[in-house]
């Protein structure tokens, strides 16, 4: 069995490796970030299992999937609440709470053995398991920026805001007046505090607004390419992994 570890505190990783050696699981691979998964499944066979953690160093875990069609057998390992994670079952081979109790680490091998071999159909649905993490109940979305611009404090509203953008470990925002301006935190942040009526996640460097879009045009490899009302600084490809997430949004 071929298993991979992604876990962003190498102690609790160590542990959970002892654990599996201890079911005479071999690990020969751990990686702790989205940015070093990214690396990783680009240049190496897809495990047959995977032991994953949802909040690594640089961002959520979901990058990785949006990014590479990764079809391996997956078995969460959070600290999330026990709530939210019973629906997990339905996308995944189990989950387990940290800190990992080995009776429970048992059991989830075991569903993963008793799956076989059709674990290799199993697709991990990131949407549905990002909406678990949030309650819907309520659920108020970010209506307006506040920039600091010199000693000015400027409001800028959500309306008014053509895309989000990642440069040089860096978020802006572009607006409709040809601005361009940084902002805290990261587009993982950012993705889900923005209603996703308006605001779609295109690739890792863009969230777009629905209102922004200009044109529509095919691009290599099944991919689309977006032109927007006034943002030209560089190219927006709708990744191929989000294509069809994509056209569900604008229809």
């Amino acid at each position: 069995m071929n298993v991979l570890i992604i876990e962003d505190e190498k102690p609790a990783a160590r542990r959970l490796q002892r654990m599996l050696a201890a079911q005479d699981i071999q690990v020969n691979t751990m990686l702790h970030s989205v940015e070093e998964a990214l690396n990783w499944f680009q240049n190496n066979t897809h495990p047959d299992l995977i032991f994953l953690d949802i909040q690594l160093s640089d961002g959520l875990s979901f990058e990785i999937f949006e990014e590479i069609p990764v079809k391996s057998a997956i078995i969460f390992t959070t600290a999330y609440d026990e709530y939210a994670l019973k629906a997990f079952k339905l996308n995944s081979i189990d989950y387990l709470l940290k800190p990992i109790d080995e009776d429970e680490l048992i059991v989830a091998i075991e569903k993963y053995k008793e799956q076989q071999p059709t674990n290799n159909n199993l697709q991990v649905n990131i949407d549905e398991i990002r909406k678990l993490l949030i309650n819907p109940i309520d659920r108020k979305y970010k209506k307006r920026f506040s920039i600091k611009v010199g000693q000015h404090i400027k409001i800028i509203h959500t309306d008014n805001i053509e895309c989000l953008y990642s440069e040089n470990k860096a978020s802006y925002i572009h607006t409709n007046e040809k601005r361009n301006y940084l902002i805290d935190s990261s587009l993982e942040y950012w993705q889900d505090e923005l209603d996703p009526e308006q605001f779609f996640r295109v690739n890792r460097t863009f969230i777009v607004h629905i209102n922004a879009i200009k044109d529509i045009v095919a691009y290599t490899n099944s991919r689309l390419k977006l032109v927007l009302q006034s943002f030209n600084d560089q190219e927006i490809i709708v990744s191929r992994e989000r294509v069809k997430d994509f056209k569900n949004w604008i229809a």
